[in-house]
């Protein structure tokens, strides 16, 4: 059983924070950070564990978690240790002070106070589900010690304001740098031999060359199949007219360029991140579909153009860039799961079936991890010898703002985890600041970012 103490009174510094979510209130609602009403009181008996959300809970002899904003114990003093260090996000939980679980929820607005508390503390309660299922289980262990906040003496309001000021200069340049256009990705493929992106860990060598669009959509999450000697690019197709991704091909000329994509799935919601693998002897794909919360397993009926709805794998589930491993005869899926509020990008969780087709259960201690460079795949698995690693999105100062390369030491019904991501550095082969996805098959490499 699990029991959580309240406080009274509020926090010191919550009130500069309430100022501010009443006003953004009135243009997006309520926030996970907005006062809520009495919580029920009364004796809960016996617990296993106590959540402490107060540092104020007196024990005798209960194991008790507590949470740490960048340091503090208070969600506000938090925020205003962000405001006033311009630090990316950074959660912790203590069992009986001792830290045994860390967090880096990534924030999707730097604008909105209300938007980014909802971001913070949708990771808070991620991390803390996390710790109760790992204490459950015995896993819960102690790791190393996050560095001490720095003291700030500036009142909360004047670390506000200049925080706000610099989100409205960069969200009025990124309008300006974009135009018309809501956001711009772009594709880009080279032909190799030998170590390509994944190997070097930078985007070095052969020159990439970009999928051309033609102004009115753009192309992301390539992934690449070579089949019967020919390669075959899947990609997300976005056009602008109807705000709705769908699935396209394209297939290489043997002049070595790829043609101009065709669209071969679409839905009444929207598709991205085209998985597409041999199995058995037929094509499959499992297309990103949480916009209609469900993961689904398409089959080619006619390979490349026509798919059809093979296996409904997961319902009900914000479920993000599920990425296929088969794993000792176990199948598992990896993505980041958005539970709520928060962000899309930066809680992973992980499904395991003992085929295919199901039935897919989820595992005993997800969350598995609450982090913004560590968690939402870009690419399917990729096998250095006895070794697995999968590319994940760095979304430590923007969504798309870089990859990393993250060896996979365990998974199995018991534990998941990985070593700390590789970024991949920045090099002459792919002139933007970063990478989204990697892939590749056979000769053929592809990469995608942010325009």
């Amino acid at each position: 059983m699990v029991s959580s103490g309240h406080a009274q009174a509020s926090a010191p510094a919550a009130r500069g924070l309430d100022n501010v979510l009443d006003i953004e209130a009135r243009r997006f609602g309520p926030s996970l950070a907005s006062r809520s009403g009495p919580l029920p009181s009364g004796d809960p008996g016996p617990v296993d564990l106590i959540v402490d959300l107060t540092a104020t809970v007196a024990t005798q002899g209960t194991p008790v978690l507590t949470l740490e904003f960048y340091g503090h114990s208070t969600f506000p003093a938090g925020v205003a240790e962000m405001l006033a260090s311009g630090r990316s996000p950074e959660l912790a939980v203590r069992l009986n002070g001792v830290t045994v679980a860390k967090g880096r929820p990534m924030l999707s607005d730097r604008l909105w106070l209300s938007r980014i508390s909802n971001d913070l503390l949708a990771g808070a309660i991620s991390l803390i589900a996390q710790s109760v299922a790992r204490f459950s289980a015995g896993e819960l262990a102690p790791i190393a010690e996050s560095p001490a906040p720095i003291p700030r003496s500036r009142g909360y309001f004047r670390n506000y304001l200049p925080f706000f000021c610099k989100g409205l200069v960069d969200r009025a340049m990124q309008k300006i740098r974009l135009g018309r256009r809501p956001f711009y990705w772009q594709v880009a493929y080279r032909l190799i031999d030998g170590p390509g992106v994944a190997e070097t860990g930078q985007l070095d060598g052969t020159p990439f060359t970009v999928l051309a669009d033609d102004g009115q959509r753009f192309y992301a999450d390539p992934f690449v199949l070579e089949r019967d000697g020919r390669h075959y690019l899947f990609v997300e197709e976005f056009p602008y007219a109807t705000g709705r991704g769908a699935i396209s091909v394209a297939e290489l000329g043997n002049d070595g360029i790829f043609g101009v994509p065709r669209v071969v799935l679409e839905e009444a919601h929207h598709l991205s991140y085209p998985q597409v693998f041999a199995h058995a002897g037929e094509i499959f794909m499992i297309p990103e579909s949480s916009a209609a919360r469900e993961v689904v397993l398409y089959r080619a009926a006619q390979f490349p153009d026509r798919w059809v709805r093979d296996t409904v794998l997961l319902t009900d589930r914000n479920f993000n860039d599920a990425t296929l491993l088969e794993s000792d005869g176990r199948f598992w899926l990896l993505g980041t799961e958005r539970f709520g509020y928060g962000s899309a990008s930066d809680t992973m969780a992980v499904y395991s079936a003992p085929s295919l087709r199901g039935p897919w259960a989820a595992h005993a201690l997800n969350p598995i991890a609450i982090d913004h460079s560590a968690t939402r795949p870009g690419g399917a698995f990729i096998r250095h010898g006895d070794a697995l690693v999968l590319p994940v999105q760095n979304g430590s100062r923007a969504y798309g703002g870089g990859l990393g390369l993250m060896r996979l030491d365990r998974l199995d019904d018991f534990d998941v985890r990985f070593a700390p991501p590789r970024p991949i550095g920045p090099g002459p082969a792919w002139a933007r600041t970063g990478i989204h996805t990697l892939n590749r098959a056979g000769n053929v490499e592809v990469v995608d970012s942010a325009g």
